[in-house]
C-alpha cells in the first residue's frame, strides 16, 4: 500500500506506508516473546516504508529506550522523544505494551485471609494502579510528540508463563480456576467499567487525547495473549529452528525463524508467536468484516492488508469501537417462583429405599461440578466482567441457598417448600473451601479429572459436620460436569476423549456409591454447548469474544458450518449419552438406598432471543460465557421438574425463554422419580468389545496415476512413480513382538505388519507405508510379508541393531537390489526408510564412546554416503529418533513390563527420575536429534538430481500416547512394554506418509495417536509429489488456499479449504528494481575498476619499457666504446 500523494495532515488520514518512525514501550529485558512480536511489527511496517526508523533493536538491549529490566512505561516514554527527536515532524506509531504479568505481585498470606473479597479488592487495585500509570506515560506523549499514534495493547503472550512464572494471588492448585482468574483481570483492565476504573474508560474519559488534529491514542480492542495451555506443551523437545511462512496478503512474503527453548514444542510455540504477530498486526488496522488468519492447517498465516476503503491506520475516529459502557442493560426479570403444591409433607416414617423417597424426606443437598455450579458472576453486571471472578454460590441452580423461592429459585428453595430443616445448601459469596460454600464443592474451571477428588471432599465434609445425620439422613447430590473437556477436546483428544471422560465419571460414581448411604445422584447430562457460538457471531451483542476464546476456544474458534462444528456436535452428544449406558449398567443400582438418575434436561439448548431475532444476552453474565441468575432460574425449574418426571419421558430440551411452571408431586406419584418407580427397564451394560485387531485404514485419495513419463529428478517423484520400497532399522522395523499373544512369542519378528516395511494383507486391514504406496502402484517390490526372513523382501531390519550396524545393512541391501531379477537397479525409482538409534541409547551408559552422538551421526552418514554413491534413482526417509525417556512413563503390572522393559533398555528405564544418570540420558537423546538435523542441514546429499535424503520429524516432540493424566496406553505397546504393538506401527506408517506430503519447515513434529481409518492425505493437484527440500521452497501464489485447522475430536482429524482471491496492494516498490539496481551498481564498479586497473598497468609497462630502452642505449654505448678501445688496440 503506497504511502499518501501528500503527508496527512490529520491523525485519522495516516496509512502504515506514511509512519516514519515506530517505538515501542512496555519491554522488559525478559519479555522473549514480546520482543520476537515487536521485532516482526518492525519487519512488517518497514514493507510499507522501508526509510521506516525504529526504536527496537533486536540485537542489543541498550540502545532502545524501552529494555529497562523495572522500568516504568513513564520511565520508558521519557525515553522516546530523545530517540526520534530528529522526526518530530514525521508521522509516529507508539505502540505502548501493558505487560498482564507484571500485574501479579501481591500478598500471598493477606490474600488467603479472606481469598474472594481480598482478591477482589486487589485486582481492583491493581487495574486502577495500572490505569495510572499508562495516563501518566501518555499525558506525557501527548505533551512532547506530534504527529503520533498511540496504540496500547495488552499483552499476556510470554510462552513460559504458565511453567516458569506464579501470581501469587492465584491459586496454582486449582489451573482451571486460575485461567479464568488471569482472563477476567485482563478483561477488567481493558473495559470493566467498574468506578471507570478500566483503560477504556480512561480513553473515553479523555477523548482519547484527541484535543488537536495530530495526535490520538486508541486501545486495541483484543489483548494479545498466548493460547498455550498446560495440554499444549510438549514435555520433551529441544531447541530447534521452526521455519514458519506469514503470508502478506499484499504479494510479499516473510519468512520468519524463532529460536524456542526447551520449554516448548518448537512448531507450537513459533506458531503461537506468528499468531501474536498477526493478532498485533490486525489489531493496528482498520478492521475489515471476513478475515481469517490462518490457513494451510495453520502452517501458513495470511496477514490482513489495507485497503481501499479501509487503508488507514486504526483510531477511534476512523473506525469506532465498542464500548461496554453503552452495552445494551442486563434485564433483571424477576427470579422467585409460585409454588402450589398439594402433597409437601414427608413420608409417614423415614424411608428405607430411595425408590419410595419423597422431597420432603430430602434432609440434605450437596453439588459438585465447574462455575456454572460454584455460581461465577451469576450477579454481575453486563459491564462488570471482573465481577465475573465472584462466586455467587448462594445463587447458584442446584444447590444455593439464598433468600427464599419467592424471590430466588434454586433447587435448595424448592425443597424447602416440602421440608424446611433442608441443609448442606450454600449461601453467599465465596470459594469451594470457605463455611459458606458448605456442600457446595464445584470447583470453577474443573473438568472430569476433578470430580474425584470434589467427591471425597463433599464426603469427607458431610461425615464430619455436625448437622448431617450421615447414617439416617436421605440425600440428594446433584453432579453436573464436562463443558470445560468440551472446552478443550481439540487441544487433547485423547485427554478428554469419550472414554477417559466417563471413566472420571465412574470414578466419582462408584464412591459415592461405595461411601455414602441413603442418596440419589442427580447426574445432570453436559450443556448442549454449540448454541453459545451465537452470542459469538452478533457484533451487535457486544461480547467479549477474544475472552471466551481463552475460555472454551474449541467452541468458538471454528468457521460456521465447517467439519469442526459438526465434529463438535457430535462429541457433544457423545458426552450425553455415554452417562446414560454408565447409569444403565446396574452399577449403582444394586442396594436399595443408593441410585444414580439422569437428568437430561440440558441435551438440547434453545438460544433464548430478543423480539428482533438477536440472542438474549440477559440470559448470560458479563463475559457472555457463563449463565446470569436469570438463566440459572431456569435451570433449576427444570432439574427440579426433571425430578419428578418418569425415567423414559423426561424433558430433554432447555427453551431458556419459555415459561417453566413448577410441577408438584401427586397423590398417586409422590415420589422423586427412578428407574423403578418409573416401572422402566434398564437396557443393561453394553456388551464388552472384542479387541480391535483391526488395525487398517480408509483410502480417499483419487488420483493415483505416475508421472506422465518416468521422472529423472527425485524432486518430481509422484508415489505412483516409486518401483521399489525397503527400510533398514533396528527391531522397530523388523516387527518384534508387533503381534504377540504371550512372552514366548515376544521374539518373534513380525516382518509383514511392520510400519514402513510390511505387506500383509491390504489397507484395509493392515495400515503399513507399502500398503498405502500399493494403492498407487500395484506393481510394488520390495515389501516385506509375515514372519521371519522367508519372505522379508527388502526389510533389512535386524533386532537390537544400533547404527554402528546400519552400513552393514545398506551392503546388503544393494547386493539384494542388484541381484532381484525384477528390479531394474539402474532406472527404478526405491523408496528406503532409515529408523535407528534406540538401542544405542538404551545401551549408552554401558558404552559412552563408541555410542557417543557424534558416532552415531557418523555411523549414519557412513549408510547415506555408501547409498549416494552406489544407488541411482534413491529417496531416503530418515525419521528422527523419538524421546526415549518417555518409555518410563509405560507401565503395567505384568512381568513382562516390569522386568522385560528394564533389560531392554537399562540406561533409560532404570535410572530414577530427576536422577544426574537420567538427565544425562536425556541430554544425549536432543543431541542425538541435533546431530541427525547436522547431517543433513547441509547440501552433502544434494548435488545429485535423482537422489534426496529428507528428515521426517513426526517422533520428535513425543511418542506415548496417554488414556489419562499421567497413565500411557499400553496398548500401543508390546507385552515387554517396549517394543510396539501393531497398533502403533499402524499409526507410525501413517504419520509417516503424512510427513511425506508435507513440505520441509512445515512438516508436523509430533503425532496424534488417535485411532482414525480416515488420516491418510493426498497428494494434491498443486502439490503432486514427495516433498525434499528443493520443491518445499514456497511461491507466491494468484490465490490463496484458506484451511480451517483440523480439529480433532476422539476419533478423527479433518479440515475444510476453500480458495479466495487475495487482495491485491501495491508494494512500496517492485521487488525486482532492488535486484536491477544491484547488478547493474555491481557491474559499472566492475568495469571501472577494470578500466582503472588497465590504465595504472599499461602506464606501468611504458615505464618499464623506457627504462629498458635507457638501459639497452647506455649498454650499447658502452659496448661501442669498449669495442673502439678493443680495436685501436689491436691495431697498436
Amino acid at each position: 500500500m503506497l504511502h499518501s500523494q501528500s503527508p496527512p495532515l490529520n491523525v485519522n488520514g495516516v496509512k502504515p506506508a506514511d509512519v516514519a518512525v515506530l517505538a515501542s514501550i512496555g519491554l522488559h529485558m525478559h519479555s522473549s516473546e514480546l520482543s520476537t512480536v515487536a521485532s516482526r511489527l518492525q519487519e512488517l511496517m518497514s514493507m510499507f516504508n522501508p526509510t521506516l526508523m525504529s526504536s527496537y533493536s533486536g540485537e542489543t538491549y541498550s540502545n532502545a529506550p524501552h529494555y529497562g529490566v523495572h522500568s516504568t512505561l513513564l520511565e520508558q516514554a521519557k525515553e522516546v522523544p530523545s530517540h526520534i527527536h530528529s522526526s518530530q515532524h514525521s508521522w509516529k506509531l507508539v505502540v505502548v505494551f501493558v505487560q498482564m504479568d507484571q500485574m501479579c505481585a501481591c500478598d500471598n498470606q493477606k490474600i488467603k485471609r479472606r481469598f474472594t473479597l481480598a482478591l477482589f479488592l486487589h485486582f481492583q487495585s491493581v487495574i486502577r494502579s495500572t490505569v495510572r500509570e499508562v495516563d501518566a506515560a501518555l499525558q506525557l506523549l501527548h505533551a512532547q510528540l506530534k504527529r503520533t499514534i498511540v496504540s496500547i495493547a495488552l499483552w499476556d503472550g510470554e510462552l513460559d508463563t504458565l511453567q516458569s512464572k506464579s501470581c501469587p494471588c492465584l491459586e496454582l492448585n486449582q489451573q482451571g480456576e486460575v485461567r479464568i482468574q488471569k482472563a477476567m483481570l485482563t478483561a477488567g483492565l481493558q473495559h470493566d467499567a467498574i468506578e471507570q476504573a478500566s483503560l477504556d474508560e480512561l480513553l473515553v474519559k479523555k477523548h482519547w487525547y484527541s484535543d488537536r488534529d495530530d495526535f490520538t491514542v486508541i486501545l486495541q480492542d483484543k489483548p494479545l495473549i498466548a493460547q498455550l495451555t498446560s495440554t499444549h506443551v510438549s514435555q520433551h523437545t529441544t531447541s530447534f529452528e521452526k521455519m514458519t511462512i506469514l503470508k502478506l496478503s499484499c504479494t510479499m512474503w516473510l519468512v520468519s525463524s524463532v529460536q524456542i527453548g526447551r520449554s516448548l514444542s518448537g512448531s507450537q510455540a513459533s506458531h503461537e508467536i506468528d499468531k501474536l504477530t498477526v493478532q498485533l498486526w490486525t489489531n493496528l488496522l482498520q478492521p475489515t468484516s471476513g478475515n481469517r488468519n490462518t490457513d494451510d492447517n495453520g502452517d501458513v498465516i495470511t496477514l490482513q492488508c489495507p485497503t481501499v476503503d479501509r487503508p488507514f491506520v486504526r483510531t477511534e475516529w476512523n473506525s469506532p469501537t465498542n464500548h461496554t459502557s453503552s452495552a445494551s442493560p442486563l434485564f433483571h426479570p424477576t427470579t422467585g417462583t409460585q409454588l402450589h403444591c398439594d402433597h409437601v409433607g414427608p413420608s409417614d416414617s423415614t424411608p428405607t429405599s430411595v425408590h419410595e423417597l419423597r422431597p420432603g424426606d430430602i434432609r440434605v443437598v450437596a453439588a459438585v461440578g465447574d462455575s456454572l455450579t460454584a455460581g461465577n458472576g451469576i450477579a454481575s453486571s453486563p459491564t462488570n466482567i471482573l465481577d465475573v471472578l465472584t462466586q455467587y454460590r448462594g445463587l447458584s441452580w442446584s444447590i444455593g441457598g439464598d433468600g427464599n423461592l419467592t424471590n430466588i429459585t434454586t433447587l435448595p428453595n424448592i425443597l424447602k417448600h416440602f421440608n424446611p430443616n433442608v441443609t448442606g445448601y450454600s449461601v453467599g459469596k465465596g470459594k469451594q473451601h470457605t463455611h459458606q460454600a458448605f456442600l457446595n464443592q464445584a470447583v470453577a474451571g474443573a473438568k472430569s479429572q476433578d470430580l474425584p477428588t470434589q467427591v471425597r471432599t463433599l464426603v469427607a465434609r458431610m461425615k464430619n459436620d455436625s448437622r448431617i445425620n450421615f447414617e439416617s439422613d436421605w440425600k440428594v447430590i446433584t453432579v453436573f460436569i464436562g463443558g470445560n473437556d468440551i472446552c478443550e477436546h481439540c487441544y487433547n483428544s485423547l485427554q478428554y476423549s469419550v472414554e477417559n471422560y466417563v471413566k472420571r465419571i465412574k470414578e466419582g460414581l462408584d464412591y459415592l456409591h461405595k461411601e455414602v448411604p441413603r442418596a440419589l445422584v442427580n447426574l445432570v447430562e453436559p450443556i448442549h454447548i454449540t448454541p453459545l457460538r451465537e452470542m459469538h457471531t452478533d457484533a451487535s451483542l457486544k461480547c467479549p469474544t477474544w475472552l471466551v476464546e481463552i475460555l472454551c476456544a474449541c467452541v468458538v474458534l471454528p468457521m460456521p458450518s465447517s467439519t469442526a462444528v459438526e465434529k463438535l456436535e457430535k462429541f457433544n452428544k457423545k458426552y450425553q449419552l455415554v452417562l446414560s449406558e454408565l447409569v444403565e449398567s446396574n452399577r449403582y443400582d444394586t442396594r436399595p438406598d443408593f441410585t444414580v438418575v439422569i437428568q437430561p434436561f440440558l441435551r438440547e439448548v434453545i438460544v433464548p432471543r430478543l423480539p428482533d431475532g438477536r440472542p438474549d444476552r440477559s440470559f448470560f453474565s458479563a463475559d457472555c460465557f457463563h449463565l446470569s441468575q436469570r438463566a440459572q432460574t431456569q435451570m433449576a425449574r427444570s432439574l427440579w421438574n426433571n425430578m419428578l418426571e418418569p425415567l423414559g419421558n423426561k424433558t430433554t430440551i432447555q427453551d431458556f425463554s419459555t415459561d417453566i411452571e413448577l410441577k408438584c408431586p401427586s397423590k398417586t406419584s409422590p415420589y422423586i422419580r427412578t428407574y423403578r418407580n418409573s416401572n422402566y427397564t434398564y437396557v443393561g451394560p453394553s456388551p464388552t468389545p472384542a479387541p480391535n485387531t483391526n488395525w487398517g485404514s480408509d483410502f480417499s485419495c483419487v488420483d493415483l496415476s505416475p508421472s506422465d513419463s518416468v521422472p529423472t529428478s527425485v524432486h518430481e517423484l509422484r508415489p505412483a512413480d516409486i518401483k521399489v520400497v525397503a527400510a533398514v532399522g533396528d527391531s522397530i522395523t523388523a516387527g518384534t513382538g508387533a503381534k504377540a499373544r504371550n512372552l514366548l512369542e515376544l521374539s518373534r519378528e513380525y516382518k509383514g505388519v511392520s510400519w514402513s516395511i510390511g505387506g500383509d494383507r491390504a489397507l484395509d486391514t493392515v495400515t503399513t507405508l507399502p500398503n498405502i504406496l500399493r494403492k498407487f502402484n500395484t506393481a510394488l517390490k520390495g515389501f516385506s510379508k509375515g514372519q521371519g526372513s522367508f519372505q522379508k523382501g527388502f526389510n533389512m531390519a535386524v533386532d537390537g541393531a544400533m547404527t554402528l550396524d546400519i552400513l552393514e545393512q545398506i551392503k546388503n541391501l544393494i547386493t539384494a537390489m542388484k541381484k532381484h531379477k525384477e528390479v531394474n537397479f539402474d532406472e527404478d525409482w526405491k523408496l528406503l526408510t532409515i529408523f535407528v538409534g534406540g538401542k544405542d541409547l538404551c545401551y549408552y551408559c554401558t558404552d559412552q564412546n563408541n555410542l557417543s552422538p557424534k558416532n552415531y551421526s557418523r555411523n549414519l552418514m557412513l549408510a547415506l554416503d555408501k547409498l549416494y554413491k552406489e544407488v541411482p534413482r534413491m529417496l531416503v526417509n530418515l525419521v528422527e529418533i523419538m524421546q526415549m525417556d518417555t518409555l518410563k512413563e509405560v507401565k503395567k503390572n505384568t512381568l513382562g513390563c516390569s522386568l522385560l522393559q528394564r533389560i531392554s533398555c537399562p540406561c533409560v528405564i532404570n535410572p530414577t527420575e530427576n536422577s544426574p544418570e537420567l538427565e544425562e540420558i536425556k541430554r544425549i537423546n536432543h543431541e542425538y536429534q541435533a546431530e541427525i538435523h547436522n547431517l543433513i542441514s547441509g547440501s552433502r546429499y544434494d548435488l545429485k538430481d535423482d537422489f534426496a535424503v529428507v528428515l521426517q520429524p513426526f517422533l520428535h516432540s513425543s511418542f506415548i500416547p496417554y488414556i489419562g493424566e499421567g497413565h500411557a496406553d499400553t496398548s500401543f505397546f508390546s507385552l515387554d512394554c517396549f517394543h510396539i504393538s501393531e497398533r502403533a506401527h499402524a499409526e507410525m506408517a501413517i504419520a509417516l506418509w503424512n510427513n511425506m506430503l508435507e513440505p520441509v519447515g512445515q512438516k508436523r513434529a509430533y503425532n496424534n495417536f488417535t485411532y482414525d481409518r480416515s488420516k491418510i492425505q493426498c497428494p494434491s493437484e498443486a502439490s503432486p509429489f514427495i516433498f525434499t527440500k528443493v520443491n518445499s521452497v514456497p511461491h507466491p501464489p494468484m490465490t490463496t488456499t484458506t484451511a480451517i485447522p483440523p480439529t480433532t475430536t476422539g476419533s478423527s482429524t479433518t479440515g475444510t479449504t476453500s480458495t479466495t482471491q487475495m487482495p491485491m496492494c501495491a508494494p512500496p516498490q517492485p521487488v525486482w528494481l532492488p535486484v536491477i539496481v544491484g547488478a547493474v551498481s555491481l557491474l559499472v564498479g566492475i568495469t571501472i575498476a577494470g578500466l582503472i586497473f588497465s590504465f595504472v598497468l599499461c602506464k606501468k609497462r611504458k615505464t618499464e619499457s623506457v627504462v629498458e630502452i635507457q638501459n639497452a642505449d647506455n649498454d650499447n654505448v658502452m659496448f661501442g666504446t669498449k669495442s673502439k678501445a678493443e680495436g685501436q688496440e689491436n691495431v697498436n
